[in-house]
């Protein structure tokens, strides 16, 4: 059955569109797995961060599952991380093929434009 599912995954990936969707998941999935990761690591069930951070066990479930449809707070993200012994941070990493408006003016500028 592995193998099966393996299979439906190349084949699906093949179809641009399906790469696309899948491709621009990649930041999320980088994410949760983070989260997961780091529950783990610090030996908490759902349950155990639930309690220490004032809500349901369900509500950390979709935490831990649902990140592209649910937008946790950075607040809830957090005390997440601060429940598991961690702490959260957040930063623009500037991505390599855009150019920000002033590079574009100073690049038409030293052409003569």
């Amino acid at each position: 059955m592995r193998n099966s599912l393996k299979d439906f995954k190349v084949r699906a990936l093949a179809r641009p569109n399906v790469r696309r969707a899948y491709d621009g998941l990649a930041e999320e999935f980088e994410l949760l797995d983070e989260i997961l990761k780091a529950r783990t690591a610090s030996g908490l069930t759902q349950a155990e961060v639930a309690a220490r951070i004032g809500t349901t066990q369900s509500a950390v479930a979709r935490l831990e599952s649902e990140i592209g449809k649910h937008s946790p707070s950075i607040a809830t993200l957090k005390r997440y991380a601060s429940a598991l012994g961690y702490k959260l941070q957040v930063r623009l990493v500037k991505e390599a093929d855009r150019t920000t408006r002033s590079s574009r003016l100073r690049a038409k500028s030293a052409r003569g434009g």
